[in-house]
């Protein structure tokens, strides 16, 4: 009897163990989400997660196969919505400079950590991600003039919805240090880092030997991407004359490219326009900017 019951015991663990086994092997069957990692290189692989320890996750990717990528070199590690993939099942990577257009920013919040330089024809402007949602930044031309600070602070006010406020803050620097302006603005955007538009508002003041003069300013902006690494790219910067004691509305339209040349790397281009007193006046000179994440 003792030698039975033994027997049954043994068997019936055995029947335990492989019926846990098997349940663990199912449920790891069943995970076919499908998952995007971005290394600390900048390189981004999708795919199925086949398993993960503490050292290394393993993904299975279609253009690659199995590929084993260490825990240390991974940046990010998320599963891909339905929204992030375009019509034919393809990852649409978020926008690296979403906060950007070609002359404003948006709501979208600098993250701490995320740097980069914006290298433009006249000079260089360079923004620092210092704490959660808030930036600072410094921009000005290859002979530093004029200097300009900025400060920018962002929040979301709902999944699609973020806020920001900020300022800008210039000098004339060695040619005239008695020139002086300041810009605070807030800005309102809507969508994400691959869709959104923005409306922005600030007070541009101007001082110059004791002499000031202010203007209140509009702008009204967005992107979108269309590719993998192709981005619509809109901007304008308004003097609205119901807002200013001035006899026309003056304003600059810029719509253009930006290419995603390589990852943390962005090349933007377009063509302005002017609008003064009803007369719309085309601008033959394109403006070319470089970005770099640092």
């Amino acid at each position: 009897m003792k030698t039975r019951l033994t027997i049954t015991l043994f068997i019936s663990l055995l029947l335990c163990i492989f019926t846990l086994g098997s349940s663990n092997r199912a449920m790891a069957q069943t995970d076919t989400s499908i998952y995007m990692i971005r290394t600390s290189d900048g390189q981004q692989f999708m795919g199925k997660i086949l398993k993960q320890d503490a050292r290394e996750v393993t993904i299975l990717t279609e253009d690659r196969g199995e590929l084993i990528i260490p825990k240390f070199q991974i940046k990010e590690m998320k599963v891909v919505k339905s929204g992030e993939l375009n019509p034919k099942g393809d990852y649409i990577p978020e926008e690296a400079f979403a906060t950007r257009y070609f002359l404003t920013t948006n709501g979208l919040p600098i993250q701490k950590g995320e740097n980069y330089i914006e290298w433009n024809i006249f000079g260089p402007d360079a923004q620092f991600g210092v704490g959660e949602n808030f930036g600072v930044g410094v921009m000005t031309s290859w002979i530093g003039i004029p200097i300009i600070g900025s400060i920018k602070y962002s929040f979301p006010l709902a999944e699609r919805v973020h806020m920001g406020f900020g300022s800008l803050v210039g000098t004339g620097s060695w040619i005239n240090p008695t020139f002086a302006g300041v810009l605070p603005y807030g800005v309102f955007t809507f969508g994400d880092r691959r869709d959104n538009f923005n409306i922005s508002y600030g007070y541009a003041g101007i001082t110059f030997d004791g002499d000031f003069e202010g203007r209140a300013l509009l702008s009204f902006a967005g992107m979108t991407k269309v590719g993998k690494k192709v981005s619509l790219v809109f901007d304008s910067f308004i003097i609205p004359q119901f807002m200013n004691d001035t006899d026309e509305t003056f304003a600059v339209f810029v719509p253009g490219l930006r290419f995603e040349t390589k990852p943390q790397r962005a090349f933007q281009f377009g063509f302005g326009g002017v609008s003064a007193g009803g007369v719309a006046i085309p601008v033959p000179i394109p403006i070319v900017q470089w970005f770099w994440q640092l």
